[in-house]
């Protein structure tokens, strides 16, 4: 992440829109799509799983980058036993912070969401555990300036705590240690660190700066130094600080991963002879601004990097998640050796494959409200804005329209897709299907009762509203590439092509900013209500 980021509780026995599980799209929800998944399993040297959405396992034994297709920024991985635990960057989507579960470091599968209280934009966080309670070490903007919070449970799958505030002012990207001495820090962008107290749910000391981060050559191509996404473990009688430097965004050839080293938490620190570990050297390349690394032990005791970075020419996807491994050299160091990660490398030694990915397709038969859904941007009762009613989720109108209203979203990871929704709009709503990176990008077509809207260019387009009767209407839309093809049918049966294809390559941060990513997203606007069913996804071959 680049500096500043602009971009909870799971209370026991909390019922309704935030009851999170993993019920939100069913068996029945998937089967439509389970023959032409199937067809493309090996389509362009890649595997897909669920719902023909990409896959890193090819089966074989290796994989592909990425782990985690789309947008999963500042992966912060925790090895507990022979399980891993994962979380991202959420930002202003809630529920937010949703922890993913592997055994093997290819094949990940969502189990829960941490953060049901909004605090503003969340990122680069860190997942820990300490004495047999799970922490996670939140930078937030609940008020437009950055701050550090935490929230712990006792079970990774919850409940979780309410967010403490730590009370760091102007810092980002914590990234908890234990000393020597058994004592507790947060090392934050900078490098800067503070002490904790031995709950680790308070400071017990003030900041101080402590390390001066490697600096690239002059003549690099990158965003800015920003030194940031610090990450420490301890393996032999050496601390190592993993990263990054150069900024997350701007040039291909920005982020980077740095290491440091000392024997003791106090420093001082040595430089890595070999900096940077990783680093994109060319806009060639498949994957762009590669940075945010947490090094981990493998299941078989090999050592791994997590990282995430942009894939050429999908900046869309927002930055995903990137597995590496590396090696140890006999100086103490460790050296990166995926190379430009273009091809498949053997997996991780040991471990077992657990169920990876998640279906993003629901019939809204369950009263949960399923991962993959979030509100983009809410407000602190958004949750009551929405109430299931059989095979339908109702959602009350917010705002004018498509602009103001806080989608209902679901990040997306293939390169080329379709999804599909069917709309009932009442009391004078309108609703509609978009693919919405933030209030600023966004496109899409929506419907009242009366007549049917536009949406590019983020705002809509007045000349081309359409009257029509609607009581209820099937919307599709398909992602090939960046070229976006929206249709429309009143009885499911007969489609009719919208008459604008749109063009969406230049909806990334590099253009509108947020570290965002461009989602699938349903709106409801307005005073009345939109009901959603059959929403329906499914990853596509490349053409």
């Amino acid at each position: 992440m680049s500096t500043p980021k602009q971009a909870g509780s799971r209370q026991a026995g909390r019922r309704g829109l935030f009851k999170l599980a993993l019920a939100g799209a069913g068996a029945a929800a998937a089967a439509p799509f389970a023959a032409s998944a199937a067809g493309a399993e090996q389509a362009a040297g890649a595997a897909y799983g669920i719902e023909g959405q990409r896959k890193a396992d090819l089966g074989n034994g290796t994989f592909i980058n990425p782990i985690v297709s789309g947008d999963h920024p500042d992966p912060t991985i925790l090895k507990d036993g022979d399980d891993y635990y994962m979380t991202f960057s959420s930002f202003f989507s809630y529920p937010g912070v949703v922890i993913w579960h592997s055994r093997d470091l290819v094949n990940w599968a969502p189990i829960c969401a941490a953060l049901t209280k909004p605090l503003g934009s969340v990122w680069a966080m860190d997942l820990v555990k300490h004495e047999g309670r799970y922490y996670i070490y939140i930078p937030a903007s609940p008020n437009g300036e950055s701050a550090i919070f935490v929230i712990y449970a006792d079970d990774i799958r919850g409940p979780w705590s309410e967010p403490v505030d730590l009370k760091i002012a102007g810092c980002i990207d914590p990234g908890h240690a234990v000393g020597e001495d058994g004592k507790r820090y947060l090392f934050m962008n900078g490098v800067r660190r503070i002490a904790l107290a031995d709950d680790g749910l308070a400071t017990a000391g003030k900041l101080e700066h402590v390390y001066d981060p490697w600096r690239y050559p002059e003549d690099w191509v990158v965003e800015m130094f920003a030194p940031e996404g610090p990450k420490l473990f301890r393996r032999g009688k050496w601390f190592y600080l993993v990263s990054a430097v150069g900024g997350t965004s701007g040039p291909p050839t920005s982020h980077m991963v740095t290491v440091a080293r000392s024997a003791s938490i106090h420093g001082p620190w040595q430089n890595c002879p070999h900096n940077p570990i990783v680093r994109t050297q060319s806009a060639d390349e498949p994957w762009w601004s590669r940075g945010h690394a947490t090094v981990i032990e493998g299941p078989g005791g090999d050592w791994w990097m997590v990282y995430h970075g942009y894939e050429n020419g999908f900046r869309t996807l927002g930055r995903q998640t990137l597995l590496e491994p590396v090696e140890w050299t006999t100086d103490g160091w460790f050296r990166a050796r995926g190379g430009t990660l273009a091809k498949p490398m053997p997996k991780p030694k040991g471990g077992r494959a657990c169920p990876s990915g998640h279906a993003l397709s629901d019939d809204f038969s369950s009263d949960r409200f399923g991962v993959q859904w979030s509100f983009f941007a809410p407000g602190p009762n958004e949750a009551q804005r929405a109430r299931y009613d059989g095979n339908s989720l109702v959602i009350q109108g917010k705002g004018a329209s498509a602009a103001d209203c806080s989608p209902l979203t679901c990040i997306v990871g293939d390169r080329d897709y379709e999804a599909s929704v069917v709309l009932e709009m009442s009391g004078g709503a309108q609703g509609g299907l978009l693919l919405y990176y933030s209030q600023r990008a966004y496109c899409g077509i929506g419907f009242s009762a009366e007549q049917m809207f536009t949406y590019h260019c983020s705002e809509e387009q007045g000349w081309m509203r359409e009257k029509m009767d609607v009581k209820a209407v099937h919307v599709k839309v398909a992602n090939r590439a960046n070229i976006v093809t929206f249709h429309y049918s009143h009885d499911g049966k007969k489609w009719i092509k919208h008459p604008w294809q749109m063009e969406v390559s230049g909806f990334h941060h590099n253009v509108f900013g947020g570290f965002l990513s461009l989602k699938v997203g349903i709106y409801s606007a307005g005073k009345g209500q939109v009901r959603i069913s059959q929403f329906r996804y499914r990853g596509l071959p490349p053409a």
